[in-house]
């Protein structure tokens, strides 16, 4: 049977400290169409076959149909309603006060919806608006179109790192001037050879909001070229589009869009041959069609890395002082350690040897003698009356 000893408040402790793990997220996990997943929720009816777009889209790091897979990140995109590309395409409010939109515009009010409840959780006002630079309150800075990458709790865990961002992004689109027009000229679904930059928070300030701790995250060759913000604690990158990415560069190609095939054409002759990435492929594009531009051109394909970043996992530790003073712990209560003459049995001259244990296991128990935890030695210790001996037994969670 074991021997028990009573803890007191002074030989227990708590402490917290940090474990940091680098996470690598490659291009093709990004931009495959295997890796990131569709919830096509959104149907249109009336003209056509209708058109399904999903709200956000989830990469992985491998295929998403295998169970092993896990999830890396969300994507999607929002629209400020004060902006100037939702008063552009607007035509007014119904008698319940919900925007009405044009014909050739698509998931405006999804796309505001989606602004609205990221504004809610990070800025805590679902009305308010995003600023890069987080603190500035310049027009130029308000964020109209928003690019949201929200990483899963598995990779962000407690929180991102500061200081410790890093992300390649394809700024500048496919140009040709050689063959400007569709279908020669496409460049919504590929990758431009050039324009590559590195978005960081290296360098950069944070401060506490509504949503935690935030930084700016801004070019790494130009640091008062800020992008966008990083919500450290809720492990969420906020991008300006209109920042990020050459938007006012042209844009061409085959868009989901109300119409008897169910696509349309944007930036051809027979369209509006002047469309620009902003407003007109965030105004008449589904959140898929944005999302799919994003994920894969302006990241590109390749086994190169897109982003990177620390983690942060906070642990809270409980030490334990188990101490076994010289006097103490030095016999056993196991039968085996007398004979039937209660004489120890190890000892061969009563005169000269001293009693001794080996001590394998320490039991923490509560005041009802309800074992709670064990601790294990790597090896059993000797104990005798020439031995003080402290066990520091430590609970992590």
């Amino acid at each position: 049977m074991p021997t028990f000893k009573e803890i007191t408040a002074a030989d227990i402790k708590t402490s917290r400290s940090a474990l940091n793990q680098l996470v690598d997220i490659i291009q093709n996990d990004i931009s495959g169409s295997s890796t990131r997943k569709k919830y096509q929720v959104f149907v249109t009816g009336g003209l056509g076959p209708g058109v399904t777009s999903s709200l956000f889209q989830t990469v992985f790091d491998q295929d998403y149909t295998l169970q092993t897979a896990n999830e890396v990140l969300d994507l999607t995109v929002g629209v400020f309603s004060g902006s100037s590309t939702v008063a552009g395409c607007t035509t007014g409010t119904d008698s319940a006060g919900k925007l009405l939109f044009s014909s050739n515009t698509m998931m405006m009010r999804e796309k505001i919806n989606v602004y609205r409840q990221f504004a809610q959780t990070l800025l805590g006002d679902a009305d308010a608006q995003f600023s890069a630079p987080f603190t500035n309150i310049i027009t130029t800075d308000y964020v109209d179109e928003a690019i949201f990458i929200n990483v899963k709790r598995l990779f962000a865990r407690d929180k991102i790192k500061p200081q410790a961002f890093a992300m390649q992004f394809y700024t500048s689109g496919v140009q040709d001037s050689t063959t400007p027009t569709f279908p020669n000229y496409s460049n919504i679904d590929r990758t431009s050879i050039s324009g590559s930059a590195i978005f960081t928070d290296a360098g950069q300030g944070t401060q506490f909001g509504f949503g935690g701790q935030v930084g700016d995250v801004a070019f790494s060759s130009d640091s008062s070229r800020v992008v966008g913000n990083l919500f450290y604690d809720q492990g969420i990158l906020v991008l300006d589009a209109k920042k990020a990415i050459s938007g006012s560069q042209h844009v061409s190609g085959a868009i989901s869009a109300i119409s008897s095939t169910g696509t349309t054409v944007i930036g051809s002759s027979t369209g509006n041959p002047n469309a620009k990435f902003i407003p007109d492929l965030w105004v008449s594009g589904s959140i898929d069609d944005i999302v799919d531009h994003i994920a894969s051109c302006r990241v590109s394909s390749g086994s190169l890395t897109a982003m990177t970043f620390q983690n942060v996992t906070n642990i809270n530790s409980t030490l334990v002082f188990c101490r076994a003073t010289a006097d103490e712990f030095n016999y056993s209560a196991n039968p085996t350690f007398t004979d039937s003459n209660g004489n120890i049995i190890v000892i061969d001259d009563e005169t000269t040897d001293r009693t001794f244990s080996y001590i394998t296991t320490v039991g923490l128990y509560d005041a009802n003698d309800n074992l709670l935890a064990v601790a294990k030695m790597s090896r059993p210790i000797e104990k005798n009356d020439e031995k003080d001996l402290t066990f520091r037994i430590r609970l992590d969670f």
